[in-house]
């Protein structure tokens, strides 16, 4: 599998696009008004703890209180002990006991806490957030609340898990835990070491500015969406990474000398007067990702739909029909739109309650075998996902954890006619309400007789070919005189009323 990383900067925003065989399966928008959330460490305040719903809210200077629940509460004495030196501006090591396993939830409203984001706030809901704080690096991952060693589970050769256990175990400062990343596999002591002696370092800075700053305060922040993408997707596999901001690929090549200088050879600055999303795809799968239908190769499509409550998934057969082989063509197209499920859920970051509803199968060892189909390529994305049987009604249940925002309102805007739900009034109801309003005016000195209508032109037209007298009517009904003016600055459900004396708008007073 050939993979591809695309980075391009606007004035207005930086795009980071994931190809796989020329598939864009994850893309990244990062925005200066809109800076990224998770990763960062704030110092808090426990605004409230409300026992009923089993989490707290947390002032972090935004908005919105962050939300800690208390499954991502961690110990808190250890939480406590480490508060404590960074106030006293103490270096803090826990000492680790075997027998430390006692969580209690023991919060109160007014205590200063050092929290970390783990997903972005999403409309009215405010970011999520945990006290099991880590400083991700390009090899290793440092936990500083534990002491353990991890080992990422995509490394499968036992031989090399334990040679990595070893280094690790021999380079660990005490009362710290330490992730080992896929990254890591084959790596020798010294880039491993020089790894962890920066993250060591990062989180010794980050505990003295939690010492000095003020409540609501980034003691730590991620990196940009650019260095952060290079980190987190940068594999063996990654045959190219293509800039189209001279200053970015500086950036971006400044950081690859530092962490992966083998890598240098496939970095390439992309000057070319076709845009690069556009030469490689990846508008075109921007398009898609936009779209409710999307088709598949064997003439099926599925259909995603988004609720308030859930994410829905309709799986349709489409120009794929027959009659003979109905349960072979089914499982055939279910296997299909499996395989674009999952990547459209990545694509958009989708999370929360998903229903797929998979055309019908007779036969249980196909329901399996889509099963299976979408459990695997659901675990190539890092996300968290829990998925139920095929039902016999043909539904599948399941849950995708959450990072970011939704691509669909990260690209686009909400309608400013529609308002989200996808349909506008019917040209029918929109000459019912301007009949409607003509009912309610009563011309008076003011406003005099004549008066201008300005629609839409499409609405004009629509008036023209189904009611060529509307207009007329609406004259002698009223005793006025009318004169419509076609303004294209309209929406099409909208349509003004002005006075020809004094040019004045009186839509809002009828």
């Amino acid at each position: 599998m050939k993979k591809k990383i695309l980075i391009s900067r606007t004035s207005s925003e930086t795009r980071s696009a994931i190809l796989e065989d020329n598939k864009l399966i994850n893309f990244f928008v990062e925005r200066p008004e809109e800076t990224r959330m998770v990763g960062n460490i704030y110092k808090g305040k426990v605004e409230n703890v409300i026992k009923g719903i089993k989490a707290a809210f947390i002032d972090i200077g935004r908005e919105q209180n962050a939300f800690l629940p208390f499954s991502e509460i961690s110990d808190m004495n250890k939480v406590k002990s480490i508060m404590a030196d960074i106030k006293k501006g103490r270096d803090w090591e826990y000492k680790w006991h075997s027998s430390d396993n006692n969580n209690r939830i023991d919060l109160k409203s007014g205590k200063e806490i050092l929290i970390q984001v783990i997903k972005e706030p999403f409309r009215q809901k405010g970011a999520r957030v945990t006290t099991d704080i880590t400083i991700p690096g390009r090899f290793l991952v440092l936990v500083p609340f534990a002491n353990y060693i991890g080992i990422s589970k995509n490394i499968k050769n036992k031989g090399e898990r334990k040679r990595l256990k070893k280094i690790i175990g021999s380079l660990k400062p005490k009362g710290y835990g330490v992730i080992v990343r896929t990254v890591a596999e084959s790596k020798g002591q010294k880039t491993l070491k020089n790894d962890l002696d920066y993250l060591v370092k990062t989180w010794k800075s980050t505990k003295r500015r939690a010492a000095q700053s003020e409540v609501g305060t980034p003691v730590f922040k991620d990196m940009g969406s650019a260095s952060s993408v290079i980190r987190d997707f940068l594999t063996s596999d990654v045959e190219e990474i293509a800039v189209d901001n001279k200053k970015l690929y500086k950036k971006v090549k400044k950081y690859l000398q530092f962490v992966s200088p083998n890598f240098i050879d496939r970095l390439i600055y992309y000057n070319n007067s076709v845009p690069m999303f556009d030469k490689y795809g990846v508008k075109k799968e921007l398009d898609k990702a936009l779209r409710k239908k999307i088709w598949l190769k064997n003439g099926g499509f599925i259909v995603i739909e988004h609720t308030e409550a859930m994410t829905t998934v309709d799986v349709n057969s489409g120009k794929c029909v027959s009659r003979n082989k109905q349960e072979q063509i089914s499982t055939k197209t279910n296997l299909l739109a499996a395989r674009e499920t999952a990547r459209q859920l990545n694509l958009r970051d989708i999370g929360g309650l998903i229903v797929i509803d998979f055309i019908h199968m007779d036969k249980n060892r196909n329901k399996k075998k889509i099963y299976d189909e979408l459990k695997k390529e659901l675990s190539r994305a890092k996300a968290k996902v829990a998925l139920s049987r095929i039902s016999k009604f043909g539904l599948l249940e399941m849950t995708r954890e959450r990072t970011g925002e939704n691509l669909t309102y990260t690209i686009s805007d909400e309608c400013p006619v529609c308002h989200g739900s996808g349909r506008i009034p019917s040209k029918a109801s929109l000459v019912t309400k301007i009949e409607n309003w003509f009912r309610r005016f009563s011309p008076d000195r003011k406003t005099g007789r004549v008066l201008f209508l300005h629609i839409h032109p499409e609405l004009a037209h629509h008036l023209n070919e189904t009611n060529k007298h509307f207009f007329r009517k609406l004259q002698l009904k009223n005793l006025i005189r009318l004169k419509v003016k076609e303004d294209i600055t309209l929406n099409i459900d909208s349509f003004r009323v002005i006075t020809k004396k004094g040019k004045k708008d009186i839509t809002d007073q009828y």
